[in-house]
């Protein structure tokens, strides 16, 4: 088979991988994300999950590259990665005791073909979530540079309430989707 590279500097997405068996290296894509919009959240973060995977697919032509974009959003608006403190418990609050929607979009190219596919996860916050709580979880900084501001796996678990789907979507890699696609393409579970 052939290797297999990630178009991320995601520890979290490497680990996803890694621990389902999947070796993979991780290169940094290099993309500004910022310049790749679509129409909508779901939209764009396929299209930057396409730009990755397709910026490393030409560096490895022979390998398999995967690319991922997340996205969070509430009431269709997207919620990116906290700008401050202040924006960050702005968002946090704005979430407090409802659902939003997570997607991570995967590109999978291979021999110059991409397959793009996303999974979508709804999370929902605790409805008794105090702010204090919110303060003392942004103080302890741990998601400053993560969309919507919040870690599941981590001390963000105080925040949620329920998720509905993938949980390791919401971490960073909607890994069963993917083998599942992998498998498709012939790939099996490693010895």
């Amino acid at each position: 088979m052939k290797p297999i590279v990630l178009a991320s500097t995601s520890r979290w997405r490497l680990q996803i991988l890694n621990d389902a068996g999947i070796v993979a290296d991780a290169t940094d894509p290099n993309v500004d994300e910022s310049t790749v919009m679509g129409d909508g959240p779901v939209e764009t973060a396929r299209l930057r999950a396409i730009a990755k995977a397709s910026a490393v697919s030409r560096e490895r032509p022979n390998a398999l590259v995967i690319g991922a974009d997340q996205v969070i959003y509430l009431d269709g608006e997207t919620i990116g990665k906290p700008r401050d403190a202040h924006d960050w418990r702005h968002r946090l609050v704005a979430m407090r005791g409802r659902d939003h929607k997570l997607t991570t979009a995967v590109a999978i190219i291979e021999d110059g073909e991409i397959e793009a596919f996303e999974v979508t996860t709804v999370v929902r916050f605790r409805s008794d979530l105090t702010d204090g709580e919110i303060d003392r979880y942004i103080q302890h900084g741990e998601a400053a540079g993560c969309a919507g501001g919040y870690m599941v796996e981590r001390r963000g678990a105080w925040l949620i309430e329920e998720i509905r789907g993938d949980w390791l979507n919401v971490v960073g890699m909607p890994v069963l989707a993917l083998v599942g696609r992998l498998r498709a393409r012939g790939w099996r579970m490693p010895k």
